[in-house]
């Protein structure tokens, strides 16, 4: 298994790609830590892995917009299973929509989860990845490739969060750190809920991605010896037709 005996840490791990990326690092025998706000989800997921897998997983619940939940999780996988070698940063909402009607709160929100939580997860996982050169994958989205008129705070954030990613690559890439970003378009999952009908429910399976194709992108980014995955979309076959 290429990833036996390795440590990853999955934020948004409760739900979705993140849980989807959860089963799927476990798959090739990493150990986890599973960071989102849900601790019962949480604890439901790492007794599944670690039944299925064979892999340790530990619980680190707690608001990616706290600086202190990164922290933790990342001292959880050093202290707890000895080290960290992957890193996903997954969190991320999208609630509002339109500038003008998009209050203080809903930004706040997008911005302390999509940018503040990256930016705090990456800082606090560095030196560890540095010590094992290790990965770090961001999920980004097609939003942070192209405008959306419909939803631009949100495309905005992941624009920050993959030009943040990319020069975080130059910086440690001398370092042995590989850094990957995966854009997906629309994936069937909750997301979207906070406003009404999420994805799963707007989609209907085989439309669009599911959240196992994107777990299976972040856990080939996460396998590459000695190289670096930089950039991987995933779009809708049709995703560019309504986009220009």
């Amino acid at each position: 298994m290429p990833l036996e005996n390795a440590t990853a840490l999955v934020t948004g791990a409760s739900s979705g790609i993140g849980e989807a990326t959860v089963h799927a690092l476990a798959a090739r025998g990493a150990d986890l830590v599973l960071v989102a706000r849900r601790r019962e989800a949480l604890e439901s997921i790492a007794s599944d892995v670690e039944r299925e897998h064979g892999v340790e997983a530990v619980v680190a619940d707690g608001d990616v917009r706290d600086r202190a939940t990164s922290e933790a999780a990342v001292e959880a996988a050093v202290d707890r299973l000895g080290g960290l070698d992957v890193v996903v940063a997954n969190a991320g909402i999208g609630r509002g929509g339109d500038v003008e009607a998009m209050t203080d709160e809903e930004y706040a929100a997008m911005q302390g989860t999509n940018v503040d939580g990256t930016f705090f997860l990456t800082r606090a996982a560095l030196p560890r990845l540095r010590e094992s050169e290790g990965t770090l994958v961001v999920v980004g989205s097609f939003a942070g490739r192209f405008p959306r008129s419909f939803n631009p705070v949100y495309a905005a954030t992941k624009w920050w969060v993959r030009g943040f990613a990319h020069s975080v690559a130059a910086q440690v890439g001398d370092d042995g750190v590989a850094v990957s970003v995966i854009n997906p378009s629309e994936v069937r999952t909750e997301f979207g809920s906070e406003e009404g009908e999420p994805f799963e429910e707007r989609f209907e399976p085989g439309t669009v991605t599911e959240p196992e194709e994107v777990a299976e992108a972040i856990a080939f980014a996460a396998e590459r010896p000695g190289s670096s995955a930089q950039e991987i979309d995933l779009f809708r076959r049709d995703k560019y037709a309504e986009s220009f």
